[in-house]
């Protein structure tokens, strides 16, 4: 009997009685078969499978991507810390913005160079879903983070007079606070549920994150209502937020085509172009991951659009924000020691 057929009829004849009893099931007789059928402990990530120069090529241009990433986030959230004309509710968002993406980018790019290197190309089980919950959380706490940026403009454009009583120093921290706490309280209950599905192999990943998509294709048995739910909960996580933002965008340009003179709505849309683009980068790489038809499309094309928002993206953002704001700009020369001023 094939692994597979094996842990179908347990898993069926678990969901047939008591599904809380299904690992303690499953486990009894996995030790039945006298080890003779072997279970997945590991996972093989791919990752860029190609030639040893291209390898060496790929290892290269990631570490520079991923330090200078490290470097723009670290001086914006440096920047932030120590210019006291950076403390306020927007500025206060932002750095809490660049400190996520320092910690978004290392959940997978420090074990994508590994990969690299590595002969095996290994991960654990639990380093995998752990790897899983990390990145999924870091992701969805970005995308609450962009919603409440949205929001800050939102009141900044459309109610500027209500903005000090609005936007208070306490009223910031609790959304920092709900974005970071959100963010991690999301996935639990679905990294559980997949983790919880048995997997006798193959256990070889073609990306080099170990993503819903691959992992639900190694398991033995159909789970089309845990892959549903799991699907759903993503759509839902992604679109909440993008309509938040898309909402308080609609209000913004109805407000700034109704201001009078051309320089005040340059203005106004200068204040909001940063974030836009932001949203556009990663909500647009995100879309086309998650949200798209996955049907003919590449093992390849799946790797470079998660490289796009994963890697790319946070090595843009600082860029971008430092760029189109002239206090940024200023703050971070003072940081990073280019003005004596």
């Amino acid at each position: 009997m094939s692994n597979r057929t094996f842990a179908r009829n347990v898993f069926a004849k678990s969901m047939n009685g008591d599904h809380h009893s299904f690992l303690p099931s499953f486990l009894t007789a996995l030790g039945s078969q006298n080890k003779t059928k072997h279970f997945v402990t590991e996972f093989i990530l791919l990752g860029f499978s190609a030639q040893k120069e291209m390898q060496s090529f790929f290892f290269s241009v990631i570490l520079i991507l991923y330090l200078l990433t490290l470097l723009g986030n670290g001086a914006i959230v440096c920047a932030v810390r120590l210019d006291r004309r950076l403390h306020t509710p927007m500025y206060i968002i932002l750095g809490n913005f660049a400190f996520l993406e320092i910690w978004y980018v290392s959940s997978t790019v420090p074990n994508m160079l590994l990969n690299i290197l590595s002969e095996t190309k290994t991960i654990s089980f639990s380093g995998c879903f752990f790897q899983f919950y990390l990145f999924f959380s870091l992701g969805t706490t970005e995308c609450f983070f962009l919603s409440i940026m949205a929001y800050d403009r939102y009141v900044a454009i459309c109610r500027p007079l209500h903005y000090p009583s609005i936007m208070t120093g306490k009223f910031c921290v609790i959304l920092v606070c709900v974005c970071w706490v959100g963010g991690f309280l999301c996935y639990p209950v679905p990294i559980i549920l997949i983790s919880q599905l048995p997997f006798c192999g193959p256990n070889i990943i073609d990306h080099y994150v170990c993503d819903p998509g691959p992992l639900f294709a190694l398991i033995c048995v159909p789970a089309p209502s845990i892959q549903l739910t799991c699907y759903t909960f993503n759509s839902l996580i992604i679109f909440g937020p993008f309509l938040s933002i898309l909402g308080s965008y609609t209000l913004v340009l109805r407000a700034v085509l109704r201001v009078p003179s051309g320089a005040g709505r340059a203005k106004a849309f200068s204040t909001c172009g940063s974030h836009l683009t932001v949203v556009s980068l990663f909500y647009g790489t995100l879309m086309v991951m998650y949200v798209s038809p996955t049907s003919g499309r590449s093992a390849g094309m799946h790797k470079v659009v998660t490289l796009i928002y994963s890697a790319v993206t946070p090595f843009l953002n600082p860029l971008i924000y430092s760029l189109r704001n002239k206090d940024m700009k200023a703050a971070l020369k003072k940081v990073l020691g280019l003005t004596t001023n």
